[in-house]
């Protein structure tokens, strides 16, 4: 018997359907554009499928490929300081210490070094952050200001080697800036969050908003 022009009309038009390229037929995958990057641990940022219901003529690859969560985008991971290094110098492995400090022209000023307590090489490179605090960890006095003028070099470390930089002051005596005795200074390495703790026994710092300490650079005699 021979098909009715209805019937066979019906039965193109499910081809054609059918035959259309994957890309038509899906819909808001990509998503990785834009402020993708912005998304916290390198998670992909794919939008998923459309909302509306997937159409059932259409092949099966093409259901596979629109449940396949997108490859993240390059600029997913998370941004590197200038000049950090994946050998650098980690907190863990590292001790500090603070020299006993000399005084002239009215500044005193120590070496606080940080020496290699791994069993690896590593590189520092860059200022450290520095804070004094007292016997309940409030910080007293501003953030060190940085010495520039001097070129910051990468200075690597065998195991059991030291880098230095140097803290000042100017004597609160002679500013008349207020003054405090710090229980604690913390040291934190350069590219590096957690701080290492060294005990101060150098006598009073200026702590007034106004104070004038400073760090340098790394460095290594």
């Amino acid at each position: 018997m021979g098909l009715s022009r209805a019937t066979r009309h019906r039965g193109v038009l499910w081809l054609a359907t059918a035959l259309l390229p994957v890309p038509f037929l899906l819909t808001g995958c990509s998503g990785t554009d834009g402020g993708s990057s912005a998304r916290a641990g390198g998670e992909a940022t794919d939008a998923g499928p459309s909302s509306a219901a997937p159409d059932p003529s259409a092949p099966a690859s093409a259901s596979a490929a629109t449940s396949a969560p997108a490859d993240p985008p390059a600029s997913s991971a998370p941004p590197r300081s200038p000049g950090a290094s994946s050998d650098r110098c980690r907190t863990s492995g590292l001790a500090a210490s603070v020299g006993t400090g000399e005084a002239g022209a009215g500044q005193r000023s120590f070496a606080v070094a940080l020496t290699n307590q791994s069993q690896r090489s590593c590189t520092l490179r860059g200022y450290p952050g520095a804070a004094f605090t007292d016997a309940s960890g409030a910080q007293l006095g501003p953030d060190p200001r940085r010495i520039e003028g001097t070129p910051v070099t990468t200075v690597r470390l065998s195991p059991g080697e030291s880098a230095w930089a140097t803290l000042s002051y100017s004597d609160a005596r002679l500013t008349g800036s207020k003054a405090k005795t710090p229980a604690t200074l913390l040291v934190t390495p350069p590219d590096e969050r957690e701080p290492l703790s060294v005990r101060w026994e150098s006598g009073k710092v200026p702590v007034s908003a106004n104070a004038a300490v400073s760090v340098t650079a790394f460095g290594k005699s």
